[in-house]
């Protein structure tokens, strides 16, 4: 069973930055993808960014030039999300989604628990 784990969340002032990690554990795993989603009470999910296995990304238009994802450099496993001039409406709990296969099981989107980003002015 695939199991996301996030790390990095918590307070910051606007202006500052954070970055956030997601671990993946399973095995065999075969990554197509890896996102960072957001959400805010009474808001749907909405996507920050994502790698494709290839490296290509896709942000939204209201993190771009701001943020940055990647994966780390020495485990494939390990998304990032560099946080930077963070703003008081970047506030939300970020949660990282995998998009892979383990062993020979399907494809499948996994999620992490989600962590609380809070930017105050």
């Amino acid at each position: 069973q695939v199991q996301l784990v996030e790390s990095g969340g918590g307070l910051v002032q606007a202006g500052g930055s954070l970055r956030l990690s997601c671990a993946a554990s399973g095995s065999s795993l075969s990554i197509r993808s890896m996102g960072w989603y957001r959400q805010v009470p009474g808001k749907q999910r909405e996507l920050v960014a994502i790698i494709t296995s290839g490296g290509e990304t896709n942000y939204a238009v209201s993190v771009k030039d701001r943020f940055t994802i990647c994966r780390d450099n020495t485990n494939d496993t390990i998304v990032h999300l560099q946080m930077n001039s963070l703003k008081p409406e970047d506030t939300a709990v970020y949660y990282c989604t995998f998009h892979c296969r383990e062993r020979y099981y399907s494809l499948k989107d996994y999620w992490g628990q989600g962590t609380q980003v809070t930017v105050y002015s």
